[in-house]
């Protein structure tokens, strides 16, 4: 194979490889309000067994003080809050998000607990789901599965 056939063929396999994922659907991971910007909602991958799975989301772009007051999907019964240094989960959802700065939910801090999962949660899928606000109204986004679970 001479220089200019093995070239030719890698910019085949590149030009290929571009197309290819081309087609892929974007998966957008922001989210607008008319308040606030929601970055990345995400969970990890949940067993067969599993009931509850953790829910986290950066907010950031605050033009006003909001409140996050609901969060609905269809693969839950349930929503809660689950506050550090808080013995047990709030049932519902109050969390104040300030203007100008970021607030987020997370593992390691305040997070939501979606309860009574109706099915397991596969990595890499999305599912819809509705947050509520106070001020920004109601927004729709796509809660990303993106880890597998701890063992």
């Amino acid at each position: 194979m001479n220089a200019s056939n093995g070239r030719r063929r890698l910019l085949q396999v590149g030009l290929g490889s571009t197309l290819a994922l081309a087609g892929l659907p974007a998966r957008s991971c922001e989210f607008f309000s008319s308040n606030l910007r929601v970055t990345h909602p995400w969970t990890r991958a949940s067993g067969d067994h599993d009931t509850s799975a953790v829910v986290s989301m950066r907010f950031d772009q605050v033009l006003k003080d909001d409140r996050l007051i609901g969060v609905e999907t269809a693969i839950a019964t349930g929503v809660e809050m689950v506050e550090p240094g808080v013995d047990s989960a709030r049932p519902g959802v109050s969390f104040f998000i300030p203007e100008g700065r970021e607030t987020e939910l997370s593992e390691a801090g305040t997070f939501l607990r979606l309860t009574g999962l109706r099915m397991p949660l596969d990595v890499g899928r999305t599912y819809p789901m509705r947050l509520h606000f106070e001020t920004g109204g109601t927004l729709r986004a796509d809660l990303s599965v993106d880890f597998l679970r701890f063992r």
